[in-house]
């Protein structure tokens, strides 16, 4: 038995996720579906974490095991994304592994980052790509909030009611904001995340931002572990899984 692990870059407009799902075609699915057709066998493709609907990766991480032997790696990569191509879905690399490595369990550190386009006009480039913002923002008070949200701390306010975490206890090493012209973008850096965590952030960082929150109010709101509290979510289209480290 071999085990390999992939680097996925994709765009996540029309799927319905990574997660295999009844409701329409995910990421996962159909890399599996194109992995059987090379490998003539039945592949489940494990990655590092369900990003939801929308949501895009530049560097996902996903291993398989199976008894196919990779003989050739660039003409695996170059078949494989031959099949992906139309689907916006692409295979940066492909790595042997040990029968030990779980491309979940055995991550280190992820990194999300997440794009706002902050100006009047819509984002014809950008489109389905970042989140469009008209409402002149406040970076430096954006900035104060996202050092609050630095540590080891309780996130249950920040966390989806379908989340399946045991802990709602996470330590994010890394939130930085930084712009460019009329791009902002959010980096977060973590072990693992909860569900929706990163989006809600982004939520309630946009509420102060936009001065609808004080700092004192947002502080207030982010450590009361309600998620009543929360501003909405922003929308996925503005998120990327950045990369994966073990």
């Amino acid at each position: 038995m071999n085990a390999y692990q992939i680097l996925i870059e994709y765009v996540g407009t029309d799927f319905v996720g990574w997660q295999i799902q009844k409701n329409g075609v995910s990421i996962q699915e159909t890399i599996q579906k194109f992995l059987k057709k090379i490998t003539k066998k039945d592949v489940i493709l494990h990655g590092s974490g369900r990003t939801d609907a929308g949501v895009h990766a530049i560097e996902q991480s996903a291993h398989f095991k199976t008894n196919y032997k990779i003989k050739n790696k660039l003409n695996f990569l170059k078949s494989l994304n031959f099949f992906l191509y139309d689907y916006n879905i692409a295979i940066l690399d492909i790595k042997k592994r040990s029968h030990k490595f779980h491309a979940r369990h055995s991550a280190k550190k992820r990194t999300y980052k997440y794009l706002i386009v902050n100006r009047q006009s819509s984002s014809v480039l950008e489109k389905n790509r970042s989140w469009n913002i008209r409402k002149k923002l406040n970076l430096e008070l954006m900035k104060k909030g996202a050092l609050f949200l630095k540590g080891t701390k309780d996130f249950s306010t920040f966390r989806a009611s379908s989340c399946s975490s045991r802990s709602p206890i996470k330590t994010l090493s890394e939130v930085k904001i930084k712009k460019n012209n009329d791009k902002i973008e959010i980096k977060f850096v973590s072990k693992s995340f909860l569900q929706q965590q990163v989006r809600s952030m982004v939520g309630c960082l946009k509420y102060l931002g936009e001065e609808k929150w004080s700092i004192e109010k947002f502080k207030k709101i982010a450590f009361s572990k309600k998620r009543s509290m929360c501003a909405p979510p922003a929308p996925p289209h503005g998120l990327y899984l950045f990369k994966v480290e073990y």
